[in-house]
């Protein structure tokens, strides 16, 4: 149950962050490090004044040292006497003056705001380090929006980065489950979203410059971990920057304005199209889906007519296009077509008759059945 519960989720086994800021977070503790001192030397000066002017034991020295020091007054261990006394007044009021200054202290610490925000991210650090085949979303804006309401309908984990110092606000009225502040194209913040589980990571902004260095430190990130299959996906304004954006190593870039012509194309011909795409392809729960699926060199379809796998009877799901290994596209192949070396499959069917499709497909030999 638990490990359905884990796949749902898209958690790994293992939570070990690829960063740890523990040293960051140290170094806002060095501000409390004085009025511990001072608390711990408080009670030693209490504890041994009340040795030499009252003549305690040294469990009741600093039994009455703490009692005074933190004014509870509960008690006195024995009898006190004059000089004993005197120096009660005294540890009093050097006391106060030494808690009267560590509270200074804290409160100060507290309200640089540092210490409770390395906490909030380190903790957003290990409930990310627990996903796998997540995406890492690079800057918000309304794409963002659009895309987070998206995943959550699909269940498709993801971590939004971006340096607006506001993000917490952001992602709260967003509902971004997992968020970092800062540069998306550092190292640091590639760590912290754990991109070394990532499936992929998706750059959105409306800069070239930013999606540039995006895809460069990726690409270099990824060189260091030994993964060459991490997804990468940019946006580009103008075919122009598109091309720059693949030739620099984003394996997609959506150009909004090509794609919002192209859909207004569609519909301009066949107004009836828009109500169809929407209710069998985009909508969230539609019996119909659309994939395709790459064939890998021991499969056992590999040089077999596409006739010869069966493959609509024993998935229900149909081949409508093939792409070879040059990338030329045959359109509703025949029972004929040969299936070759590094080719994919345009499948379209339910979803678990495309699941059913990827198993018979990815098995090495060839089923009994």
């Amino acid at each position: 149950m638990m490990e359905k519960i884990k796949k749902f989720l898209g958690w790994s086994d293992t939570s070990k962050p690829d960063i740890n800021i523990n040293t960051e977070l140290y170094e806002e503790f060095k501000p409390f490090r004085l009025p511990l001192i001072l608390i711990v030397a408080m009670i030693m000066f209490g504890a041994l004044g009340y040795i030499i002017f009252s003549g305690f034991s040294l469990m009741d020295a600093i039994y009455q040292a703490g009692m005074t020091f933190t004014t509870v007054g509960f008690t006195e261990v024995s009898e006190i006497n004059t000089a004993g006394r005197i120096f009660t007044i005294i540890f009093i009021l050097t006391g106060f003056v030494a808690f009267t200054f560590s509270i200074g202290l804290v409160i100060d610490a507290i309200r640089n705001g540092n210490l409770i925000k390395l906490i909030r991210e380190r903790n957003m650090i290990y409930k990310v380090a627990r996903l796998k085949n997540h995406f890492v979303i690079c800057y918000h804006n309304n794409y963002t929006i659009e895309l987070a309401e998206q995943f959550r309908q699909n269940h498709i984990p993801f971590v939004v980065v971006d340096n607006r110092p506001d993000l917490r606000e952001i992602a709260s009225a967003n509902k971004y489950p997992y968020f970092f502040i800062g540069e998306p194209h550092t190292e640091a913040s590639l760590l912290k979203s754990h991109i070394s589980s990532a499936k992929g990571v998706i750059s959105l902004s409306q800069n070239i410059a930013d999606n540039i260095a995006i895809i460069a430190s990726v690409r270099l990130y990824q060189k260091e971990i030994g993964r060459n299959n991490l997804f990468v996906m940019s946006f580009a304004e103008n075919e122009s920057d598109v091309q720059k954006l693949k030739k620099l190593g984003a394996d997609a870039v959506i150009s909004p304005s090509k794609l919002t012509a192209q859909r207004l194309s569609a519909i301009s011909v066949r107004p009836d199209m828009e109500n169809l795409l929407d209710r069998f392809l985009y909508a969230k729960d539609s019996m119909i889906d659309i994939e395709e699926i790459e064939v890998p060199e021991y499969s056992w379809i590999r040089f077999k007519r596409l006739g010869e796998t069966r493959l609509r009877e024993q998935t229900t799901a149909e081949v409508i296009g093939i792409s070879d290994a040059n990338n030329k596209f045959i359109a509703m192949p025949t029972k004929d077509t040969m299936i070759g070396t590094n080719v994919k499959l345009l499948v379209v069917g339910t979803a678990d008759g495309i699941q059913s499709a990827k198993r018979l497909i990815y098995q090495k030999y060839k089923p009994q059945s």
